[in-house]
């Protein structure tokens, strides 16, 4: 299986406002799934030595893909003409993080972080927070049973063993999985948590809190114009790669701030991308913001100003046959690919996974 060209279907450039939407070639790999299912991917990553996708789907169960080593890619590397094998342990049990009787899993917030050495993976879906083995799927312990569940994850980048979990009930706890014990309690939060980003040379935990001492900094995200009332729905958060400057992802807006929570720059759906923001990731270099939306589009920003470069149209990678097949089918998270700038991948709300790779 190879990705596709599709160079007609990346919109020709033309001036809309101030947002340029460029045009360009793109390549479009649909990720094999024998046991296919219509469960929208909520939480989409790469491996961080770029050989694997992991997918969590909203019935708690995971997916890994991973380019393996062949004559056509001898390094393993995630390639658009070798295509990844979906992978499974030998007693063929999938990852399935945990959930409470009774409730249904869809409704659960999913939640994932990954080891830096790939080796492990935390996860939760409405029920325990669980720790696998990135090898045999094997849960390795379970903990912080529910209420409140585990709404984010972050692992400490310098020290694995110490994960900030944030919960439904808006307190972010403070684990540390050698002795098995919360150490801090950070409150004052007013919502459930929905991000969390470690910066190891600010040492700041972002949701804000400096990790010295936990001393809290915040700053309410402005409502874009003309927009009335509370804002709702879920923001994430990103420290870029220079530790200096934080991408802020809300359905209404993509903001830039740096790291003393200043604004740099936002970019508010409009004109060519009216539909709401899905999900935003950095490129693996920092100069690039991929932003999914409700309509299916993606789009492309420069990152140091969120100018629009490049707008990709759904019909680029939605087949056609699930396209008119009615309802929106939409990407609900990208993830960047950690070694290639020029590729992301798209968990959709039908349950598919797209890598796609612009061609420059």
């Amino acid at each position: 299986m190879e990705m596709s060209d599709a160079p007609e279907l990346v919109t020709k450039a033309r001036k809309l406002a101030d947002d340029i939407v460029g045009s360009g070639h793109i390549q479009i790999l649909r990720m094999p799934d024998p046991t296919a299912s219509s469960c929208k991917v909520m939480r989409l990553l790469y491996t961080h030595n770029g050989v694997a996708l992991l997918a969590l789907s909203s019935n708690a169960v995971h997916k890994l893909w991973k380019w393996e080593h062949r004559d056509k890619n001898p390094r393993g590397k995630s390639s658009k003409s070798v295509p990844p094998v979906l992978w499974q342990p030998e007693n063929g049990i999938p990852m399935t993080n945990d959930t409470i009787d009774g409730n249904d899993p869809k409704e659960a917030t999913a939640c994932t972080a990954l080891s830096t050495s790939d080796n492990y993976l935390i996860s939760a879906s409405g029920g325990k927070v669980s720790m696998f083995n990135m090898m045999t799927f094997k849960v390795m312990i379970t903990f912080m049973a529910p209420p409140p569940a585990a709404t984010f994850l972050a692992l400490h980048p310098l020290d694995n063993d110490i994960i900030a979990i944030g919960r439904e009930d808006s307190s972010i706890q403070i684990y540390h999985v050698v002795i098995d014990k919360v150490t801090t309690v950070l409150t004052g939060h007013h919502k459930k948590i929905t991000g969390l980003a470690f910066s190891q040379s600010m040492e700041v935990l972002l949701c804000v809190w400096n990790v010295a001492g936990w001393e809290k900094k915040s700053r309410y995200i402005e409502p874009p114009p003309n927009h009335s009332g509370a804002l709702g729905g879920d923001t994430s958060v990103q420290i870029h790669y220079d530790q200096t400057h934080i991408l802020v992802a809300h359905e209404t807006q993509l903001v830039i701030y740096d790291w003393q929570l200043e604004c740099l720059c936002s970019w508010f759906p409009r004109n060519a991308l009216p539909a709401p923001v899905s999900s935003a990731v950095y490129s693996s270099d920092g100069l690039l913001v991929y932003a999914g939306f409700c309509d299916g589009a993606i789009g492309m920003f420069e990152a140091e100003s969120l100018t629009l470069q490049c707008r990709i149209a759904p019909s680029a990678y939605i087949p056609s046959s699930i396209s008119s097949g009615g309802g929106m089918v939409y990407p609900t998270v990208v993830a960047a690919n950690p070694w290639k700038p020029n590729q992301i991948a798209v968990g959709m709300s039908d349950g598919a996974v797209h890598v796609l790779e612009q061609q420059w």
